[in-house]
């Protein structure tokens, strides 16, 4: 008898990601188009997912049939994502995401609520409002891990567009027709100084009276500095700061060896008017006296319920600076 003709080894199962088996599997084929993403390379993914990059290459071919259009762009050193593939990948994002938050609200309806919580902030909001807000989260939920991140509102608001953020504290209130707004509250933008300062004593400022002392401001791209440049621009008035950065540690510690002048916001109702040893004197211009705190969420995605606890957490506390 004539042996039998030898038969193509079965693929090899990936393992689901770790914690992924106590909540809903994602389907095997984004989990595959997902780390071709992450790695960059077809040869990279499959090694992650420990099966043959022939194997994970005959996947992702017979999606771009199934799709009637090529995803990947093939290139000498790995692949990139076309713009038909970059529509595809904001599906299987917002997919991954979704699942995971179903699988940790089931988690909660059998009692246990915890998990990861991605927060992307402006600093001010970072500092005023998030720490004792986690600290007695995770006393309540101790299984709950926080991520914060710390950007400029575009970075904030594409971490929550692409899902690297389950929610975000912005100052700029997101005009995206896939961002949900669920509060505002007012958070002044105020003038920090010493206390033994000329303008401490002030009950609030404008900003031409500043300007006779060395101005500390932040880089371009913050928000902090935008409303100044606005401001500036709106009443033809210049200035040229002593120092520019980024860091609002470093421009408070400025400020407490000198006579000179930073800008922050300031959620008054979660702190004194002296703020980390400077006085926070609220600014009268037209375009600071109005400044608010938005939190906001991607419209449509459901939140972990870890995450949707927090959001309701700060939706109170936001609420409460209005009493």
């Amino acid at each position: 008898m004539a042996p039998s003709a030898r038969r193509p080894a079965p693929e090899a199962e990936t393992p689901l990601p770790r914690g992924s088996r106590s909540g809903v599997p994602p389907p095997r084929l984004y989990i595959y188009f997902d780390a071709i993403i992450r790695h960059g390379s077809i040869r990279s993914a499959a090694e992650s997912l420990r099966i043959a990059s022939s194997a994970l290459n005959r996947r992702l071919l017979d999606l771009e049939r199934d799709a009637g259009t090529i995803l990947f762009d093939r290139l000498p050193g790995g692949v990139r994502l076309t713009a038909a593939g970059e529509i595809f990948a904001a599906h299987v994002r917002r997919t991954l995401s979704d699942l995971k938050a179903a699988g940790e609200q089931i988690q909660d309806m059998q009692g246990r609520i915890g998990g990861h919580v991605a927060i992307a902030s402006a600093e001010s909001a970072a500092i005023d409002v998030l720490p004792q807000l986690m600290v007695t989260f995770q006393q309540i939920y101790p299984g709950t891990r926080f991520t914060l991140g710390i950007g400029a509102p575009r970075d904030i608001l594409a971490d929550l567009l692409e899902d690297r953020a389950d929610l975000i504290l912005t100052h700029e209130e997101p005009e995206h027709h896939d961002v949900a707004v669920l509060a505002i509250a007012r958070m002044p933008f105020c003038a920090l100084m010493q206390p033994g300062h000329p303008l401490a004593g002030s009950k609030q400022l404008f900003l031409s009276e500043c300007l006779a002392f060395p101005i500390v401001l932040a880089q371009e791209h913050l928000a902090a500095r935008a409303l100044v440049e606005a401001t500036l621009t709106a009443s033809s008035l210049k200035m040229q700061p002593v120092l520019v950065t980024n860091m609002f540690e470093v421009m408070k510690k400025y400020v407490r060896l000198t006579n000179s002048i930073s800008f922050q916001f300031h959620l008054a109702p979660f702190g004194d008017v002296n703020l980390d040893g400077l006085v926070a004197v609220p600014l009268a211009d037209p375009q600071m006296a109005e400044t608010r705190l938005s939190l906001a969420i991607r419209r449509g995605r459901v939140l972990p319920a870890s995450a949707a606890a927090v959001c309701e957490q700060i939706q109170h506390l936001l609420a409460s600076t209005a009493r």
